[in-house]
């Protein structure tokens, strides 16, 4: 898609989405959401990832804003979810959210990315030497990241919930953040016309909306659909506008 055209689709996408209002997880659960980006900030291990990720992968469109709200999103879901375990566990899951967030797309490029994302993380984590059962509970929840795909059960309830809180938290992008942002990043390495692009628009929001079925945890039933159904809106109207300035 030409510079231009891209940019200008950006603004008008960015202009309609600040019409619409957050999210409800982040108005109803800014606490959780504030204290899990506050452990993301401040963990090391985790910067040190985000760093790596930032310097050595090609996420096609998923890059390190898209990864770092993952990431925090998964610590939040994991807090509002496992209140009432004891404090050393949950922030112990809560920055193995965080690593899994930030690693979940290093594979992106590739076929078959959450299986080689997987292993490329735990190669990483190996490397930083976590114990092998975080290693190996990073993998599996990165493993079972994908929509519309068979999952891999776990029985160890601490690593469902790390999975379903990754899966839930990498959906939540599937609202507002896919028409702000992601649809045009991922266009803009390829020769695409607007024009095109837009013939492709409405289908693929049906199978956004498909994903509201799919959340995994309680918080992610509870809000997820929200984040859905504000993106479509968005998503919607985006549409109208660009393909209204086309036909002029």
């Amino acid at each position: 898609m030409e510079r231009r055209e891209l940019e200008w689709a950006r603004s008008v996408s960015e202009e309609i989405a600040a019409t619409v209002l957050p999210p409800l997880f982040y108005r109803e659960r800014a606490a959780e959401v504030g204290e899990s980006r506050l452990r993301f900030e401040r963990d090391t291990l985790v910067q040190d990832c985000l760093r790596l990720v930032g310097e050595r992968y090609d996420r096609l469109g998923h890059g390190l804003d898209h990864v770092r709200k993952v990431a925090v999103d998964a610590g939040a879901v994991i807090i509002i979810e496992a209140a009432g375990r004891p404090d050393g566990e949950v922030r112990g899951l809560v920055r193995l959210a965080h690593l899994a967030g930030t690693l979940h797309d290093v594979k992106r490029e590739e076929s078959d990315h959450a299986r080689r994302g997987a292993e490329e993380a735990a190669g990483i984590l190996f490397q930083r030497g976590l114990e092998a059962w975080e290693i190996e509970a990073v993998a599996a929840a990165i493993r079972n990241h994908e929509a519309f795909r068979e999952t891999e059960a776990l029985e160890e309830p601490a690593c469902r919930l790390l999975s379903d809180s990754l899966y839930d938290a990498d959906k939540f992008r599937w609202g507002p953040d896919n028409f702000i942002s992601t649809v045009w990043s991922m266009a803009a390495p390829f020769d695409i016309s607007l024009a095109v692009l837009l013939d492709h628009f409405l289908p693929s929001m049906g199978g956004i909306e498909r994903i509201k079925s799919t959340f995994r945890t309680g918080t992610g039933r509870r809000y997820g659909p929200d984040f859905i159904d504000r993106g479509l809106d968005i998503g919607m109207r985006i549409y109208r506008r660009l393909r209204g300035e086309l036909e002029r």
